[in-house]
């Protein structure tokens, strides 16, 4: 069969779908892959998986009407030329668009992929933010009408599509455990002997930075050793945090920013502790990367995040907004420096049971009937 995998960001591609493409291909599948502006590593790499690949103009956020109906339209044309048998897409927008022309293409089956919410749900409760929400809602409704199946990767967000009547009679709803994580490529890795935190994601506010460095803050006033990593994207999302306040936690030593990280894995290995305060997630990626590579986690009492730790087992929860919680769930790791050990590998046994990159895609090809 022929497959197009739609997602709004490149380098998602082969970071976050890198495996199930592959997986669709070494089962004898033609696949196309879609994402707006491509750089030239990962069209290489695309291509050495045997994986072609198409630009649509999909832009990543915002509010831009034309934009979005010139990305229906450029999805709508290529599936006309390509007339594939399916098409998945994932994240909003890829979701929207996505399903949306493939049902105006007489596409035979779509399928999407629900990774969070985003700030059309748990922005502020700005009129912009309330307006934004209606409109998301019914393009969601319009979107899901005719799709075999919808991926959720946390039993929040498949409730609250429910209560919403986003989905169909005759739509599939299937929970699956994130989007999985490759634990070779995540491996195992010693813990340095300092208490030194870290969190990455796009710089948003509901990502919990604030919090987080207010919690640094904290700590560095009692515990002057103690470290605190931050690395992640800026971002064009109405939630931003600018670079501007980011320069002046720098200066005042609350913390030290990465960047925007290719490859993750030497952060992850600079840490002891991993933190991602997040008001909501679908299942955060970066939590089930620190897992697989064995360092503890704390992260909030929130939807998709619950789902990955087991209080005082593998980290621990904190309430969401409570930089004073927070504080104290990192004392815990400072004033009892063998938690971070134990609960490191317990995090390395969640990850090798529930969240191995190959099952969770196995429930994902069963149910597209790959």
């Amino acid at each position: 069969m022929r497959i197009v995998v739609i997602g709004g960001l490149a380098r998602s591609l082969i970071n976050f779908r890198g495996p199930l493409l592959e997986a669709m291909v070494a089962r004898g599948h033609e696949v196309i892959a879609c994402a707006p502006d491509a750089p030239k590593d990962v069209r290489v790499k695309l291509a050495g998986m045997a994986v072609e690949y198409s630009h649509v103009p999909i832009e990543r956020s915002g509010m831009n009407p034309a934009g979005d109906l010139w990305a229906a339209l450029s999805l709508f044309r290529l599936f006309q030329k390509r007339r594939p048998n399916i098409v998945l897409g994932y994240t909003a927008k890829p979701v929207v668009w996505g399903c949306l022309a493939a049902r105006a293409a007489q596409v035979p089956a779509s399928f999407a992929m629900i990774e969070g919410l985003g700030y059309a749900f748990i922005g502020d409760d700005s009129f912009k933010q309330r307006f934004l929400h209606h409109i998301v809602i019914a393009l969601y409704r319009a979107a899901l009408s005719h799709t075999k199946a919808v991926f959720f990767l946390n039993p929040d967000d498949l409730f609250e599509f429910r209560k919403k009547r986003l989905l169909s009679t005759s739509t599939q709803s299937v929970r699956i455990n994130g989007i999985g994580v490759d634990l070779k490529h995540y491996s195992p890795a010693s813990l340095p002997k300092s208490p030194v935190f870290l969190l990455m994601a796009r710089l948003l506010e509901d990502k919990g930075i604030r919090e987080y460095r207010e919690a640094a803050r904290r700590i560095r006033a009692r515990y002057p050793d103690a470290r605190f990593l931050l690395a992640g994207g800026f971002d064009s999302n109405p939630a931003a945090i600018k670079e501007a306040e980011i320069r002046k936690w720098q200066e005042e030593g609350s913390l030290d920013y990465l960047g925007e990280l290719d490859d993750v894995r030497p952060a992850l290995a600079r840490s002891r502790i991993y933190v991602l305060p997040s008001y909501r997630e679908g299942t955060p990626r970066t939590v089930l990367e620190a897992m697989s590579t064995g360092r503890p986690i704390i992260t909030t009492d929130a939807p998709g995040c619950r789902e990955t730790v087991q209080d005082g087992v593998n980290g621990f929860l904190v309430p969401v907004k409570d930089a004073g919680a927070l504080s104290l769930a990192m004392e815990k790791f400072i004033e009892k420096p063998d938690l971070a050990e134990s609960m490191g590998r317990e995090s390395r046994r969640i990850a090798e049971e529930k969240y191995d990159v190959h099952k969770v895609n196995q429930v994902i090809l069963s149910a597209m009937g790959l």
